[in-house]
């Protein structure tokens, strides 16, 4: 497999991540979130309970694991490198997660039903989403978001800093950036088939049935689900699908088969072919460059945080019944 030596997120960066990201950005209220602050709310505390309650994968854990991690990590030129845990758990998922100390978890599920070429490929995308700078932006989103959702029937001034439009922005750039991390596998592979292949075992796949499964069908079948779209009735029910707005509820990544139809397209462009050839964008760093605030940001956003979860604690306690605190 090729290694790509200096190589930037933006060589393969999804046009739609970018946009998406773009107006994710300018929503009011999205840069209250300032990356210390994320750093110290969410990175640092997740990083201690991985470390407290799942096995992290080295030379002499988890070797071959290992092995493939380390491969992914040298060909998309990711620094600094991150630590990767195995957790236990039936879910078949991994994730990605931290920018200044970033770590992958990969459940011990998704071990159990992937062959090492699908694992590889799965490594590598989360990897892409720590080389975008994904890991980052979903932090501060989702303390954002959590705030919509979480203080939605209490009024104290919070709509001037977040809105539902925020919420809507933040999951179309989610499942946007997606896309990207998927280009992030092929390139690491180099191979269409073996990403392609994860996704159907990730949709629907099962170790017992796996010689039943047909990646040729899976791609026919996102043939005939992007043919949906020339019903414009349909087109509207594939956006409630993913953002249904009544009972809150927002697809955190694209369909599968959709994620097939956009990777297809890319493993046979010019763009694809040049970076094969060596001709992409470069960077000095491994990893995306985040802006980070001034400590004196990182003071008022922490005195906001604790205003703001007094005013919280207050309504709860006024809705319960109980007396006020001194």
């Amino acid at each position: 497999m090729p290694t790509y030596t200096g190589i930037s997120s933006e060589a393969f960066r999804h046009p739609l991540d970018a946009q998406a990201e773009q107006a994710l950005r300018s929503v009011p209220g999205f840069d209250l979130i300032a990356h210390r602050f994320v750093e110290f709310l969410y990175e640092r505390p997740r990083h201690v309970y991985l470390m407290g309650n799942s096995v992290e994968v080295g030379p002499r854990q988890y070797a071959s694991i290992y092995h493939l991690f380390r491969g992914c990590v040298r060909d998309l030129d990711v620094f600094p490198e991150p630590v990767l845990f195995v957790s236990q758990s039936p879910v078949v998922n991994a994730y990605a997660l931290g920018q200044e100390r970033p770590c992958m978890v990969l459940n011990t599920s998704l071990l159990d039903l992937l062959d090492e070429a699908e694992l590889s490929s799965v490594i590598a995308h989360e990897l892409g989403h720590i080389k975008c700078g994904h890991t980052t932006l979903t932090q501060m989103a989702t303390w954002a978001v959590s705030l919509v959702f979480g203080l939605s029937e209490m009024t104290f001034g919070l709509s001037s800093l977040v809105s539902s439009g925020l919420v809507i922005a933040f999951y179309e750039w989610l499942r946007k950036a997606e896309l990207s991390a998927d280009r992030a596998a092929l390139l690491v592979m180099d191979d269409v088939k073996p990403v392609m292949q994860s996704m159907m075992r990730l949709t629907g796949g099962s170790s017992r049935y796996a010689d039943e499964l047909s990646l040729e069908e899976f791609v026919r079948q996102a043939d005939r689900y992007q043919a949906l779209d020339q019903d414009n009735l349909n087109q509207v029910y594939k956006f409630f699908l993913y953002n249904n707005l009544s009972q809150s509820a927002f697809q955190t990544h694209p369909f599968a088969i959709e994620r097939v139809h956009h990777l297809r397209e890319w493993s046979t462009s010019a763009e694809f072919g040049q970076i094969r050839s060596g001709q992409y964008h470069r960077t000095g760093a491994g990893a995306v460059e985040v802006p980070v605030a001034e400590p004196s940001e990182v003071d008022r956003l922490k005195q906001e945080l604790e205003t703001l979860q007094q005013e919280i604690d207050q309504i709860r306690r006024s809705q319960s019944g109980d007396p006020p605190s001194s």
